[in-house]
């Protein structure tokens, strides 16, 4: 009697899609020590050349690194800008990122083989259904910190972090606050150092 040959279904398991986390804030920071004696009077954050400082997302990045200069000391965080003792050079850049190649859907494997008992053959069938990786969104902040009457800097520094789009933190008022909060502790950092900020 011939073996009766088994077709093998695999199950399908769908997995709950979850957030995923977000990563830290890389930043970086550079400084003269000599010139961080300089008293923190009144200081005026105003649009780097080329940025757009008219913007609601400049005002809202504008924002929060305000409220960070208040907290590490600064008497005046809204002075005029041709009154003011120092300038905060704001600039903001956004990006989107995308997946360099999508995978197939759908993906079929079948194998079969012969004994001295008959014959099998199986199939095993995967559906992917989680789709194409999401979009992620990169924000970089960057300050530089001049005095007014010389056009010298004394502090720069940048921070960026990357999320995916569907993640709270793409939206500036979140992203921005979490950025400057980076950007800014421990200030002025040190120099010419690297660090990740969760």
């Amino acid at each position: 009697m011939k073996a009766i040959g088994w077709l093998a279904l695999a199950g399908l398991m769908v997995l709950p899609g979850c957030v995923a986390p977000v990563g830290p804030v890389e930043v970086t920071r550079f400084h003269r020590p000599e010139l961080q004696a300089a008293p923190r009077d009144a200081i005026a954050v105003v649009p780097a050349p080329g940025a757009d400082g008219e913007s609601i997302e400049f005002n809202t990045y504008a924002a929060a690194v305000r409220r960070e200069l208040q907290r590490i000391g600064y008497a005046q965080v809204q002075a005029p800008p041709d009154t003011s003792a120092q300038v905060a050079e704001l600039s903001i850049s956004r990006a989107m990122l995308r997946a360099d190649g999508r995978r197939s859907p759908v993906s079929v494997g079948v194998g079969g083989s012969t004994g001295s008992y008959g014959s099998g053959l199986g199939v095993g069938i995967g559906i992917d259904l989680s789709g194409p990786p999401p979009e992620q969104v990169e924000t970089q902040m960057r300050v530089t910190i001049r005095d007014r009457a010389t056009g010298q800097a004394v502090w720069e520094g940048r921070a960026s972090f990357t999320v995916r789009a569907d993640s709270p933190m793409a939206d500036p008022p979140l992203g921005a606050s979490r950025l400057a909060e980076a950007l800014f502790k421990d200030f002025p950092g040190r120099s010419g150092e690297t660090i990740y900020v969760r």
